[in-house]
């Protein structure tokens, strides 16, 4: 492990190369990368690098993203089979077909969605700034939401908006069991539940608090609680210890495993073996047409507009 780790130090400096890697990811390729973050703010960070290599270990459309907010660069994904259950829900097809349905919405995606979906979208938004984005149109302005079911569904409950939502999901959010989180619970009466937006609506009503993956983290770093039930990806947990060493973090567990974990089985493909080679063989490269990324960076540019005039979105 040690010897790999070195071997990639050499390469990155060599290549003039960035690792980013998602929260998700396991703690070996966490400890390796350069920055850690939530998929946007990663997106950012390969932007504003002076590195001409970014390797991103997450899923495909992460480093599509990187790549849309970094043209001149070249974006590498260790593993091209890296997919997301969620961005896979919808496709450019049926967003054509539901605007056609409803010529006078618009459209807000979820920034976990593909280069095309992007192309067909007015403003992208973020788990940490959706409910913002939403409430900056007016309360009467009719708003297709794609394609998280679940984050719409929590949005249009906060907001007390209607919009017309995606039937797509997580595959991670989707598993948690509500019957063994409340017996966690009991067993715990002094741990907090704390959840993604993502979750279905039940787990969310039984949470002490719900946020982004970023916002979960920062969360269990300042509140005063010492023990936390956490309904995300398991991935997260490693930086909660790092950063809360005294403090106990539980996975939320899913409704059909047994060992108490639920992972992403797409950004658990990606190892630190695989980072090596993807820098080394400089695999496998995202490649975008000018004219998919100069549509799809402009849902992005607005939704970093809109989070700059109130204040959302700093770094």
């Amino acid at each position: 492990m040690k010897d790999l780790h070195e071997r990639i130090s050499k390469l990155k400096k060599k290549k003039n190369a960035v690792i980013l890697a998602h929260y998700y990811q396991t703690g070996d390729i966490q400890d390796i990368a350069d920055y850690l973050g939530d998929s946007l703010q990663l997106s950012q960070i390969a932007a504003e690098t002076k590195a001409d290599i970014i390797v991103f270990a997450g899923v495909h459309f992460m480093a599509e993203t990187a790549k849309i907010l970094s043209p001149e660069k070249k974006v590498l994904i260790p593993v091209m089979e890296a997919g997301c259950s969620l961005a896979d829900s919808i496709k450019a097809e049926d967003l054509i077909n539901l605007k056609k349905k409803n010529t006078d919405h618009i459209v807000i995606s979820y920034v976990n969605t593909s280069a095309e979906i992007k192309v067909l979208t007015d403003v992208v938004c973020t788990s940490s700034n959706a409910v913002q984005i939403v409430n900056s149109f007016p309360v009467d302005q009719p708003i297709i939401f794609a394609p998280d079911k679940n984050l719409g569904d929590y949005i249009n409950r906060i907001t007390g908006r209607n919009m017309l939502l995606w039937d797509g999901a997580c595959h991670v959010h989707e598993k948690f069991s509500l019957q063994k989180i409340l017996k966690l619970k009991k067993e715990n009466p002094d741990a907090k539940i704390i959840s993604h937006p993502e979750c279905q609506q039940p787990i969310l009503i039984v949470s002490d608090f719900i946020g982004s993956t970023t916002a979960l983290l920062n969360f269990s770093k300042k509140d005063s609680t010492q023990k936390y039930i956490v309904a995300t990806e398991s991935g997260i947990l490693y930086q909660m210890k790092l950063a809360s060493p005294r403090k106990t973090f539980i996975p939320a567990p899913p409704i059909d495993s047994t060992c108490g974990c639920n992972d992403c089985e797409f950004m658990k493909l990606i190892t630190l073996e695989k980072v090596y080679r993807s820098l080394k063989e400089e695999k496998f490269e995202i490649t975008l047409s000018t004219d998919i990324i100069n549509l799809a960076v402009k849902p992005i540019r607005r939704m970093l507009e809109i989070s700059a005039s109130a204040g959302l979105f700093k770094k």
